[in-house]
């Protein structure tokens, strides 16, 4: 979409008649579909026209007449709003994209743009006879662009794949701006239709939608719910967001600032396009070459390896930035919505909970030597301050907005008798002319103590760590005792439900129901901690722990007892009240050799443990977990530690045999009744593995494995009258658990296992995707609270014994195939290495912890992220479909055929997982893969096994196709299509780019000057690629 200089130069004449079309307003700019030129021409234009171009002072403008607009169709239909969009959004992108072109030409000469725009019409030529798919392109189509590309200097590699980044950088912005758009003309079409217009009632995902459903019994199952049924899941479901530091996120935070700055101009040009004034016009227009200009010139390598503390503060950013205003602006819309449908005695509670948020950064020290006990009480710190911060401006604005007093009549008394009005006066004074406000000063006051008492416990947090430091002394002067300050959210909570209480007993429900309602529901769902940290750490390292105390007790080895042995100690010990070390044994004379220093860390992580204020932490995770003892011995730990209140201990079943092992293993947990005496309203927390569960036996193996153990561990629960929640591990992509369809993801899990309690990961590029700005923020939650609550009433048995034999026969078939490859073929290590970009991740500054637990070791101990981040790249997405062509070929060739189709066209759950592998699939490149291999790959055995996986590839596109039906894969995913088509060119570059910059960066020498600009030109390609196909890992 970047201008040539022939084109540039048009455009430049047309920009001198700019002024001159404003005061001739008969002259209009128009494109022809047949011409890259820009031409003027002389004829009457109706009034539409005329205040379109008015503003356009300054070319490429926001708002180009309809003729330009519509300059790639035959005809405009103002009235067909879904064709309208979509050339907006073309119009919006085509000016973004001359914009930069500007940028580029202005900052490298008119000779690089050249060059960037001859790559980009090689691209869209070598696919203008194929398909956009991967499917049937061959490698030969690149050999254009692979010889242009192969002149470039290392500079250019840089400046060029600089541009194909940030064009789709923007594009992705623009994208996500129609997205909202057309939501937003969804509610203005519902509210023309005499629907109330606060969720989307006429979508089936939607919380209105699905509401509508069950009362008239229009679902799909015909299932028809009572209010009060609905009433009682909605009011007491919750679904906790888990953000997660996995290092998904390849664009720096800056220039998602501005991407998002770019979506506000597009957002703000809608609303002008019919009402604005030229002027208003002119700046928005320049405000959009100011932006496009600077991401230009900004940095999109992030040069230094975040700590995890900047990388916890990064990733909170949208629960500040968005989800502070958005989540009550939800739920008023929630509540809105339920009074609709079900009547004004069915509102939403002010307390209620649908949705709570916790973190994992700062907190999970899995593989991450990084993450210390003193980072985690920073961030713990931190987090509150923040909270404190938020929590004392909604109360100074609530001051001045709740600045009244309920009148009194003539004999001086108060008409309305209230106890919470009793009380609001005795703080402020019988005579106080403003009592709400008088009430609520030491409320704001006392959240700013809170702020400045954890300043004061951080600095000297900083001051142990670092003791000759330069420190703030009016600030160390300071002495706040936790005493004066908010340490439990429900103190805050009860002055707050008293103001709103007395205001509604005194005839101001009203005013009770504005603001204040908005800060109360913020509190229910951020608390004075902001967002609770999870801890997590690996198994291995509680049992080293525990080995090394039962040496120093003189008990022997802990690592050398047996399971029955380790479980028989455990529970002794903690029907013991006897602790087993005193508190810092570990660091005094003459024992600190009887402890290792991983041990001595994971005792200190407990010491620090006890030492946190309420709800500061979650759930203690255990990575990594394979036995009961696992889990028994954080609970031992905790309380040797002395922790008041124990974290609730999760164990995560990652492996294919650890979620086959997952039910026994819960099964011995809740026999031993110490264990059960544990666990707080007998809840027990289990988290599911997604990532390395498919890594390590392949998607369809790990997906069914992960749904049976599911409602195996629902049944054990149930057994022993346990309530069993369900943490999700899941990732962005398919190949990690995710499902960009969020309701069908989640009503899809097996039936009985939600049960109205969701608690899932969001990470990475998803928590910006998701979250990151409030139209689609809203839409997410929307999304989330539809679709748990349909889980809840929908009828949807389990699957039958056939279809469950069938199941465990394809996962057999398909994992035996996958890991034939990934771990019996000696080939595999060399090729996966050598084919993608894998062994470069590592420079990329994107997370804080290594891309592998431990120094040493292949693909076994590399973790999930890299693994398909590597495979993304090179657009072969080999870990999401291998395996899956030759379970469905080999029973679609057999007696069980027509098994295999029923359950596809009948069991959602099964249509669901093959449909992500179909979409992945058309997303999926093999030509590109096939380039990168000849370009990467010299060992003759591992170009033999590419070509080999390549067949597979092919073999498992047909049996996609055979088993769907479908003549091109994912061909009723019109959406994803388009996208592809527009996209695929881009990516295409970005990939050439990206195979010849390793190829230098692999035969350059080590600490050279063009090593450097390599690495900068192969990190900006990763940020391309992960820009264009959508994800990262």
């Amino acid at each position: 979409m970047m201008l040539s200089a022939s084109r540039r130069a048009a455009v430049t004449a047309a920009r001198h008649g700019a002024a001159a079309r404003t005061r001739h307003p008969k002259i209009v700019a128009s494109s022809s579909s047949s011409s890259s030129t820009l031409r003027l021409t002389h004829h009457p234009l109706p009034h539409h026209h005329q205040r379109a171009w008015l503003s356009s002072l300054h070319e490429p403008s926001l708002f180009p007449a309809i003729d330009e607009i519509s300059s790639a169709s035959t005809s405009v239909d103002p009235t067909n709003k879904n064709l309208y969009d979509d050339q907006m959004l073309r119009s919006d992108v085509r000016t973004m994209g001359t914009l930069l072109g500007d940028a580029i030409a202005l900052h490298h000469g008119e000779e690089v743009l050249d060059k960037v725009e001859k790559m980009r019409h090689m691209a869209k030529a070598s696919r203008s006879t194929t398909n956009n798919s991967g499917s049937g392109l061959s490698e030969e189509r690149l050999a254009p662009m692979v010889d242009f590309v192969g002149q470039l200097s290392a500079n250019e590699l840089v400046i060029i794949a600089r541009a194909f980044a940030h064009f789709l950088g923007v594009a992705n912005a623009a994208e996500a701006h129609q997205r909202c758009r057309r939501l937003k003309m969804d509610l203005t079409k519902e509210g023309s239709e005499g629907l109330l217009g606060a969720l989307h009632e006429t979508k089936k995902d939607s919380t209105a939608g699905v509401l509508s459903q069950f009362l008239n019994g229009g679902a799909d199952d015909g299932t028809k719910v009572s209010k009060d049924e609905l009433f009682q899941s909605l009011t007491s479901q919750t679904v906790e967001l888990v953000l997660t530091a996995h290092p998904t996120q390849v664009n720096r935070r800056t220039l998602l600032e501005k991407h998002g700055r770019v979506q506000k101009i597009l957002n703000e040009a809608d609303s002008l396009r019919d009402n604005g004034t030229p002027y208003q016009r002119q700046l928005l227009d320049d405000a959009l070459r100011r932006e496009i200009a600077s991401i230009w010139q900004t940095d999109e390598v992030s040069r230094v390896k975040p700590s995890p503390q900047s990388e916890a503060e990064r990733g909170t950013l949208v629960l500040e930035s968005v989800l502070w205003e958005t989540l009550p602006n939800f739920l008023r819309k929630l509540d809105a919505i339920m009074k609709s449908s079900m009547g004004e005695d069915y509102g939403l509670p002010l307390t209620a909970s649908p949705f709570k948020f916790a973190s994992w950064m700062g907190g999970d020290r899995d593989g991450n030597p990084n993450v210390t006990p003193d980072v985690t009480r920073e961030v713990c710190v931190t987090n509150r301050i923040k909270a404190a911060q938020l929590l004392e401006g909604d109360v100074r604005e609530l001051m001045g907005l709740i600045s009244g007093n309920p009148p009194r009549g003539a004999d001086n008394q108060c008409r309305f008798e209230s106890s919470a009005m009793d009380k609001v006066r005795e703080r402020a004074g019988p005579d106080s002319r403003a009592p709400f406000r008088s009430y609520l000063h030491p409320v704001a006051t006392k959240l700013a103590n809170t702020a400045a008492w954890g300043r004061q416990e951080l600095q000297k947090l900083h001051k142990k760590n670092n003791p000759d430091g330069e420190y703030d002394e009016k600030s160390s002067a300071t002495n706040i005792l936790p005493e004066e300050v908010y340490l439990s959210k429900d103190d805050l909570m009860e002055e707050l439900l008293t103001v709103h209480q007395s205001l509604t007993d005194t005839g101001n429900a009203v005013v009770a129901n504005g603001r204040l309602a908005d800060v109360i529901r913020k509190v229910s769902a951020f608390g004075l901690t902001f967002v609770p940290l999870d801890v997590r750490q690996e198994s291995d390292r509680h049992s080293e722990a525990l080995d090394c105390i039962t040496k120093y007790l003189g008990l022997g080895s802990y690592l050398q007892w047996d399971e029955g042995a380790r479980v028989n100690w455990i529970t002794q010990q903690l029907q013991s009240k006897r602790p087993l070390l005193r508190a810092g044994t570990w660091n005094e004379e003459g024992k600190e050799e009887m402890f290792t220093a991983t041990a001595k860390d994971t005792l200190e992580t407990f010491e620090m443990i006890s030492e946190q204020h309420e709800a500061s932490l979650g759930a203690y995770v255990i990575s990594q977990c394979t036995s009961a003892s696992d889990i028994l011995a954080v609970l031992l730990l905790q309380r040797d530690a002395g922790v008041k209140k124990p974290l609730r201990v999760v164990p995560l079943f990652e492996t294919l045999d650890d979620l086959n092992g997952a039910a026994d293993t819960m099964e011995q947990l809740f026999s031993i009744p110490s264990y059960i005496g544990s666990l707080e309203g007998r809840k027990q927390e289990v988290m599911i593995g997604y990532s390395d569960s498919a890594k390590d036996a392949g998607r369809l193996a790990a997906s069914w494995a992960q749904y049976e153990t599911q409602v195996e561990l629902s049944e054990v629960a149930k057994k022993h009258s346990v309530d069993m929640t369900y943490f999700h591990g899941k990732g962005g992509t398919v190949g990690r658990g995710g499902n960009p369809n969020t309701f069908d993801a989640i009503v899809s899990h097996a039936p009985g296992t939600i049960n109205g309690q969701f608690r899932v990961t969001e990470q990475g590029e998803m928590i910006n995707q998701n979250f990151g700005y409030s139209d689609r923020a809203e839409r997410t939650l929307d999304l989330y609270t539809a679709a748990v609550l349909a889980e809840q009433h929908a009828d949807r048995p389990l699957p039958t014994k056939k279809w469950k034999d069938m199941m465990d026969k394809l996962s057999q078939i398909s994992c035996d195939a996958y890991r034939r490859i990934v771990r019996g073929d000696e080939r595999f290590v060399p090729y996966f290495r050598a084919a993608t970009p894998e062994l470069e991740l590592s420079n990329l500054n994107i997370g804080s912890r290594p891309a592998k637990r431990k120094a040493s070791g292949g693909v076994e101990s590399l973790r999930a992220i890299p693994w398909i981040f590597a495979w993304t790249q090179t657009r072969s997405n080999l870990p999401t479909w291998l395996g899956v062509g030759d379970a469905i070929n080999e029973v679609l060739a057999s007696e069980d055929e027509e098994t295999l189709r029923t359950m596809y066209k009948e069991w959602g759950s099964f249509r669901t997982t093959i449909d992500l592998v179909e979409m992945i699939l058309a997303k999926s490149d093999s030509s590109i893969a096939r380039h990168y291999e000849s370009v990467l790959v010299s060992d003759p055995e591992a170009v033999a096994l590419g070509s080999e996986i390549r067949k597979i590839h092919d073999a498992t596109e047909r049996a996609i196709m055979d088993l769907t039906e479908h003549k091109q894969l994912s061909e009723n995913d019109h959406l994803l299509l388009r996208l592809m088509e527009v996209r695929n060119p881009y990516v295409d570059c970005l990939n050439v780019l990206q195979a010849e910059t390793l190829k230098r960066l692999r035969q350059s020498s080590e600490g050279s000057s063009e090593e450097e600009v390599l690495k900068d030109a192969l990190l900006t390609t990763i940020t391309g690629v992960a820009n264009g196909m959508g994800n990262t890992g």
